[in-house]
């Protein structure tokens, strides 16, 4: 996994023995182990890596007015009951929320308005809610609704 994984050398002397593995990528899923020997003793921790990926059809930036299909999974076990999908939340009036079965979102034209924080939201069947947060890119034009632009003689117009 290198040069992906690291341990932060500095906090080990602290007991800090944490590892960071950046980016991760869905084939870390899985089991970890850490064991730490101390004198005559012998720690052991056991952590398990979940995965939860966002997906772009087609890839990020999306192009103005082009289909756009977004999708959220994750390496959970248990039965997906919904997705969920928060766009701006925190925004107040412009923030938006889609729920579904399927976990997936298809905006037909995607607009300017529709690029920022996107936050997906799974429920499982065992209670478990996770959730993931993806930066869309939308490539377009915005500006006033009237296309034409007046300048003063002399001046610069953008």
């Amino acid at each position: 996994m290198k040069p992906r994984v690291s341990l932060q050398d500095s906090s080990l002397r602290n007991g800090n023995f944490s590892l960071r593995i950046d980016p991760v990528r869905s084939e870390d899923v899985g089991l970890y182990e850490a064991r730490v020997k101390y004198n005559t003793e012998v720690h052991r921790c056991i952590v398990e890596l979940g995965v939860i990926t966002v997906t772009l059809s087609p890839p990020n930036p999306v192009i103005e007015n082009k289909l756009l299909l977004m999708s959220c999974n994750s390496s959970h076990r248990a039965s997906l009951v919904e997705t969920c999908w928060f766009h701006k939340e925190h925004l107040g009036p412009t923030s938006r929320k889609f729920c579904s079965l399927s976990g997936a979102l298809s905006i037909l034209h995607p607009a300017m308005s529709d690029a920022g924080s996107w936050r997906c939201q799974l429920r499982y069947s065992d209670k478990e809610i996770i959730s993931a947060t993806y930066n869309l890119q939308v490539l377009g034009f915005e500006g006033p609704a009237n296309p034409v632009v007046y300048a003063a003689a002399g001046s610069a117009a953008d």
